[in-house]
């Protein structure tokens, strides 16, 4: 099987539209697509991502090592090779990293039918209000870092497949369970139905102490907006959870606030 070179010479070319500004124009909630950048990222979805790629994108001087790997795993789909300068014009920026791959999402399945599915799963990281795309990604690093089985984000939170994202994510976007769309009130509903007992994590003083509390069997860690915060309603749809700190600030990142949470697993293990 040899792979499908499509030179490419002119940044107005139809058959990259889907690379076309996505700077300006991320392909995340458009035709179900997506854009993955840079090598550490492709060679993840080359071999663990739960979604098709569809086609690549490359700098010239990147093709010769990149198509046999890009071969053995995804066959004959179009691999699209341009110099530098095109490249950039195309993509609306400087593509330092040369790399470019266009994914495919499908919809995604009812969030109790896919709460249902996560077979044994015993930690969920709940994402309510997330809005920064560097949070995201980091957020699902952390996640496959520290043991968390999936994470489900509500319809206000950002798309962990924007591009920033994944690249953020080191790719665990790409092959770590999520599930992305329902209402808050739904997200709470389905966790009470499948059985999780849910952590709500806030700075507040009356709030249990994470090191004070005993961890569930099967958890939900849920993590409010950078800012405001969980509303005090979805704090008392669950356990309101602390992590004490020093009174020179007020809260933690989300992320970080999170991986101090799971970390904590292993060593009250």
């Amino acid at each position: 099987m040899t792979a499908n070179i499509i030179p490419i010479s002119d940044w107005e070319d139809p058959s990259i539209a889907d690379y076309t500004s996505v700077r300006e124009r991320d392909l995340t909630g458009r035709q179900n697509k997506f854009i993955i950048e840079g090598k550490v990222t492709l060679e993840v979805a080359l071999t663990r991502s739960r979604f098709a790629i569809e086609s690549v994108l490359l700098n010239r001087s990147r093709a010769s090592s990149l198509l046999p790997e890009i071969q053995t795993h995804l066959g004959d789909i179009p691999v699209y090779v341009t110099d530098q300068a095109v490249m950039d014009k195309i993509a609306g920026f400087p593509v330092h990293r040369g790399i470019l791959a266009c994914g495919r999402k499908p919809e995604p399945p009812p969030l109790q039918d896919w709460i249902t599915g996560l077979d044994g799963a015993q930690t969920l990281v709940v994402a309510i209000g997330l809005s920064n795309h560097d949070n995201a990604g980091a957020i699902f690093r952390n996640c496959a870092a520290l043991g968390a089985d999936a994470v489900l984000l509500d319809q206000e939170s950002c798309d962990p497949l924007y591009r920033k994202s994944i690249r953020v994510s080191a790719g665990t976007a790409l092959w770590l369970p999520f599930h992305h769309g329902a209402t808050p009130d739904a997200v709470f509903n389905a966790l009470s139905t499948a059985g999780y007992h849910v952590w709500t994590l806030t700075p507040r003083d009356d709030a249990t102490s994470l090191y004070e509390a005993r961890r569930p069997e099967k958890l939900a860690i849920v993590l409010g907006p950078e800012g405001p915060g969980l509303t005090d309603e979805q704090i008392a749809s669950g356990t309101a959870i602390r992590i004490p700190m020093s009174n020179e600030v007020d809260s933690l990142n989300v992320a970080t606030s999170l991986a101090i949470a799971l970390s904590v697993r292993f060593s009250a293990g």
